[in-house]
C-alpha cells in the first residue's frame, strides 16, 4: 500500500480518527475539540482521506461509517523514511546525532537501547548568507536616503 503526503489539517483530524478507528460523521463533530470546524468542512476532509487511501466508507442505511486503513505506526514509518531521505542522507547515525545535538535524547537514553557509542556533537558551520546580508543590509541605500534627506532639509530651509 503506497502512503501519501497528508497536510497539517488532514494530519489533525487522522490523529482523532486514530484514536476512534472507527466512527461516523457526528461522533467526529462530538469529539473535536473547540473551536469545532463546520460540518461541511469536516465531510470534505472524510470524502478526501477517503481518496487517498487512509479511511474506508461502509453505508449502514443513509449515513456512511467510516474505518481507518492506514494504521497510525504506518504513517509514522512512512514520515521518519521520508524525513531520513530528504534531510539526513538515510543515515541514521545523522538522525540520532542530531538528536542529541537538539537535546531531543539523551546519551543515558541511548543506553536504554543498548547503544554505548558515545556521540560528540558535531560542530557545522554556519552558512554564509552574503547575499542576503546585502539585501537587508544595504549600505549604498543608507548613503542615498541621507543624501535625499539633507537635499529636502535644505530645500525647506
Amino acid at each position: 500500500m503506497k502512503i501519501n503526503h497528508l497536510t497539517a489539517a488532514e494530519e489533525n483530524l487522522m490523529k482523532l480518527f486514530w484514536k476512534l478507528e472507527s466512527f461516523y460523521l457526528k461522533d467526529i463533530m462530538e469529539q473535536h475539540p473547540e473551536p469545532k470546524p463546520h460540518q461541511n468542512t469536516v465531510s470534505t476532509y472524510l470524502k478526501i482521506l477517503v481518496e487517498k487511501g487512509y479511511l474506508a466508507t461502509e453505508k449502514e442505511g443513509r449515513i456512511f461509517r467510516y474505518k481507518v486503513l492506514v494504521p497510525m505506526e504506518d504513517y509514522r514509518t512512512f514520515l521518519l523514511k521520508e524525513l531520513s531521505a530528504n534531510f539526513f542522507d538515510n543515515s541514521g547515525k545523522e538522525i540520532v546525532n542530531s538528536l542529541i545535538n537538539e537535546n531531543l535524547i539523551s546519551q543515558d537514553e541511548l543506553k536504554d537501547f543498548g547503544i554505548s557509542a558515545q556521540i560528540t556533537p558535531v560542530k557545522t558551520k554556519e552558512p554564509k548568507f552574503e547575499y542576503a546580508n546585502e539585501v537587508l543590509n544595504p549600505k549604498k541605500d543608507k548613503k542615498k536616503t541621507k543624501d535625499k534627506d539633507k537635499k529636502k532639509k535644505k530645500k525647506k530651509d
